[in-house]
């Protein structure tokens, strides 16, 4: 096993710069998950730690080791794609095998280290066949498979579910915790898809526009965003972002105004706002009380969403130009231009300034805390 240091890594192509300045340090037997959205620079970060991009500045080192020119077979990782990578031609056995076999690693060796593979991957009994016969969900078994073959220090994974139905992409998840926690091997997992990364990682990199914007555990990205972006992305549905401008502050909490001249109150550390400042309140879905007048938002009920469990109600309001999105039992029962107060928990609300940037929220005995 190994850790994976980056700093100040950097990745541009000619004038066109995709990566910069990326300081993170991978812990060993970590299961880090880089998320963001299309072209933030995920997979091209991934492919840096792989070798198969050449990074422009910065320092990337693996298990101590400084790997910056090291070719990508000597770096002691093993990549798994989205597109599995399959030799079409060759049976299951021979496309996990086939890596040892270029290595020149005894036949012995070789068979002992495929069976065990496929064994933890369930896939024992198809050995014999081709690609072409497997479901998606056991193409990319033989993929993790081959993978696994080469007790690498670090696995790479971009994006390898996305090719899978809604189905298979839930059990999937499962397995790849399950195989973190068999092999507890360092773990670096790309996907634009921010459940699975909630569900499987120990910490979270959120990326835009080629930069990080905050690393940390799954719940405390959820309970403590430091900007708008990371609040906007993690949660599903995303964040309700109202306007507002501050009426008072302090460092115990906030009163804010919004554009229909309700006053709201908000439980953070806003001791550096004044009165006037333009603030964004935030708000999760789940987080909203239907029908509690206090603390509350006016809305009209737009447009209902059952989907059995749970049951979403989209709302308008005065002063905002996107709809509100409240969570509901599934058994509430609300209509389209239906009057609902949305309450607002004063200890849920997230207040961010001008520039994005979140007020520190009250810490509350049971949150989670900001990971180290």
């Amino acid at each position: 096993m190994a850790d994976v240091k980056l700093s100040g890594v950097g990745k541009a192509y000619g004038d066109v710069q995709i990566l910069r300045g990326i300081d993170l340090e991978i812990r060993d037997g970590e299961f880090m998950v880089f998320v963001g959205p299309s072209g933030c620079g995920k997979s091209t970060l991934l492919r840096t730690i792989a070798g198969l991009e050449d990074i422009t500045e910065g320092e990337l080192s693996i298990g101590g080791r400084v790997v910056n020119d090291v070719p990508p077979a000597e770096r002691g990782i093993a990549m798994v794609f989205q597109s599995y990578a399959l030799y079409p031609h060759m049976s299951l056995f021979d496309n996990m095998a086939f890596g040892l076999k270029l290595a020149k690693v005894p036949k012995a060796e070789i068979e002992t280290a495929v069976n065990q593979a496929a064994k933890v991957l369930h896939i024992e009994h198809l050995l014999q066949r081709k690609p072409k016969d497997l479901s998606g969900g056991q193409r990319q078994r033989v993929a993790i498979g081959r993978a696994i073959v080469r007790q690498p220090a670090v696995f790479l994974f971009d994006e390898p579910l996305s090719n899978l139905d809604t189905a298979l992409r839930v059990k999937m998840r499962y397995e790849f915790a399950k195989l973190h926690e068999q092999f507890k091997t360092t773990m670096v997992y790309v996907t634009h898809d921010q459940v699975e990364a909630m569900t499987l990682a120990d910490r979270i990199v959120v990326l835009q526009a080629g930069r990080i914007e905050q690393v940390g555990a799954p719940m405390d990205l959820y309970e403590h965003p430091c900007n708008l972006f990371v609040a906007g992305f993690i949660g599903s549905p995303g964040m309700n972002f109202v306007p507002a401008t501050v009426v008072d502050a302090g460092a115990a909490g906030a009163s804010v105004q919004l554009r229909d001249g309700q006053t709201l109150r908000c439980e953070v550390d806003a001791a550096s706002a004044r009165p006037g400042d333009a603030v964004t309140l935030g708000v999760r879905p789940e987080h909203l009380r239907a029908g509690e007048p206090a603390n509350a938002l006016h809305t009209t009920v737009t447009f209902v969403e059952s989907l059995g469990s749970m049951t979403y109600a989209y709302c308008s309001h005065a002063g905002v130009d996107e709809v509100l999105t409240c969570a509901l039992e599934g058994d509430r029962r609300v209509a389209a231009g239906q009057a609902l107060p949305l309450a607002v928990p004063p200890d849920k609300a997230h207040l961010f300034d001008a520039q994005g940037r979140a007020f520190a929220r009250r810490a509350r005995q049971g949150d989670h805390q900001r990971a180290a």
